[in-house]
């Protein structure tokens, strides 16, 4: 259980880091009385991403030899190369003025998670529903579920600490592309997929 609830927390925070630089600017720009609205937005764009990637692995599931699946670790792994490369290529003025009226205020937030977040999500999240065992999922979900509300709160938080929010955006990128590299290694390993080319001869 544990393991499975490390892996969600892992998977989650390396697509999440980015968003929480995000989740800043928004708070910048939003009433604290509004903030709930940010957190019912955030909810119903991870519920399209996550749900999204289940439909996908679904139908990967059904690739016979378990280390064909594991060559979907390389999915991350690109993207945090790519990251690493090009960097970041969010506009934080753009996202800023999306948020300024409460009553489009949780579908914008929807509309932002989706745009920022759906490439990298469905290409961690993808690998990793086809790789675990069907009985993890919901506690994986769950486990989504609680990093969502602890980013929200964490956005907040350091919408309010200047210094803290810098160094997070500056160095928020080389942490993220280190996850995505490290959980991409992971779900080669442990699906086998290195140990069986390896042993081709």
């Amino acid at each position: 259980m544990y393991k499975t609830i490390l892996t969600g927390v892992t998977a989650y925070i390396s697509t999440g880091l980015d968003y929480l630089v995000i989740l800043m600017v928004i708070f910048g720009r939003v009433k604290h009385q509004d903030r709930w609205l940010v957190l019912i937005g955030d909810f119903l764009g991870t519920i399209v991403l996550v749900g999204s990637s289940l439909a996908l692995a679904f139908f990967l599931g059904f690739v016979p030899a378990p280390w064909l699946l594991g060559l979907l670790g390389l999915i991350p792994i690109f993207l945090g190369i790519k990251l690493w490369v090009q960097g970041d290529d969010d506009d934080e003025a753009a996202i800023a003025s999306k948020v300024t009226d409460p009553k489009s205020l949780i579908g914008s937030v929807a509309l932002i998670t989706m745009a920022t977040c759906g490439a990298d999500n469905v290409g961690i999240y993808v690998p990793l529903f086809t790789t675990v065992a069907t009985n993890e999922i919901p506690l994986i979900l769950v486990t989504f579920a609680v990093m969502v509300v602890i980013f929200w709160e964490l956005g907040y938080r350091l919408a309010c600490l200047p210094k803290v929010a810098a160094v997070l955006d500056r160095q928020g990128r080389y942490i993220t592309v280190a996850v995505y590299i490290l959980l991409g290694l992971y779900i080669l390993w442990d699906n086998g997929t290195v140990q069986h080319l390896l042993t081709i001869k």
